[in-house]
């Protein structure tokens, strides 16, 4: 596989997930060679799965899993604003970079969800305000990682302020963890992207628009004077691959989908039908990291079929 170009697994661990298993998925991505291991940051399931046996916490989860992997590159897509306090996420997000020696990434969105945080009491602003809340932590987080040792971080905006913070932990990463953001909001999002982004992310978008939405991108760099080569551009796509149209049909049973559907929105088919769609993905949009959804936990034989019949051809 070319060095540049990195395939990496995405879980959905609210749709029904243990710790256990999530360690389990992990490791088998770590053995199988691939870049990283992320996960959602979400509470409540979507869709008609029960979520049996409940939400994991994503900070929590992957704290657990800096200390039982030791390769694997670990991170959200995306952590919600709205859970968690700018300064508490910054001390997390660190500790666990400590914990891996420095295998963390922060991708970071302003929350959507509504209906989980009506579940488990979580304030939902007007998107207005998450968005300002969400620049604002952008603003934090980077601030706080970025201050040098000894010194100290002063904030004070609409809706935080921080005064004499010390600004520890440090992170090992230095000057910071890389920080993901993505999404298809056209004005906001491409200009936060451009002053705090190491990657922009779009996920489960067809091609014409991730095109436009990078685009937006490269232009909001290019007017503050940034190069839009310093983002690297990824997309994420649920994963259902099978040796024989059985296996991709049972696969995508096994998750509720429809292979037609799948074929058209996803990552679905054959080794080879899946090499050319990451290959038409690449030379239209210029990915070179790929966030592959997997949302059976328990089907460690996927994750190792593309492993070792995709990845070597890509």
């Amino acid at each position: 596989m070319d060095e540049n170009f990195k395939l990496r697994i995405f879980t959905e661990p609210q749709q029904g997930g243990t710790y256990d298993d999530l360690l389990r998925m992990a490791r088998t991505t770590e053995d199988a060679g691939y870049d990283a291991f992320f996960r959602s940051d979400h509470y409540l399931k979507m869709g008609s799965v029960t979520g049996e046996p409940g939400p994991t916490d994503a900070w929590l989860t992957l704290a657990g899993l800096a200390r039982e992997t030791s390769r694997v590159r670990l991170g959200t897509l995306m952590s919600a604003g709205t859970f968690r306090l700018p300064g508490p996420l910054a001390i997390s997000v660190a500790q666990v970079d400590q914990m891996s020696g420095g295998r963390v990434e922060l991708g970071l969105g302003s929350g959507w969800y509504e209906q989980e945080h009506a579940a488990y009491g979580i304030p939902f602003p007007s998107l207005k305000e998450r968005f300002d809340r969400y620049a604002e932590q952008l603003d934090i987080i980077t601030g706080l990682w970025e201050t040098p040792p000894g010194g100290t971080f002063d904030y004070a905006g609409e809706h935080y302020v921080l005064t004499d913070s010390p600004a520890l932990p440090k992170p090992v990463q230095q000057p910071r963890p890389p920080v993901l953001i993505g999404g298809a909001g056209k004005k906001r999002t491409p200009r936060l992207a451009a002053r705090y982004a190491d990657e922009f992310n779009l996920p489960f978008v067809d091609i014409d628009s991730a095109v436009e939405q990078y685009g937006r991108v490269s232009a909001a760099c290019s007017e503050i004077g940034r190069d839009p080569a310093e983002i690297v551009r990824s997309a994420a796509l649920v994963l259902c691959a099978g040796r024989d149209e059985a296996e991709i049909t049972r696969r995508a049973g096994a998750i509720g989908r429809d292979v037609d559907e799948l074929r058209s929105n996803g990552l679905a088919g054959t080794p080879a039908e899946i090499v050319d769609k990451i290959g038409t993905w690449r030379e239209r949009t210029g990915i070179t990291r790929l966030y592959l959804q997997v949302l059976d936990l328990a089907d460690l034989d996927h994750v190792e079929l593309v492993a070792s019949e995709v990845a070597p051809q890509l």
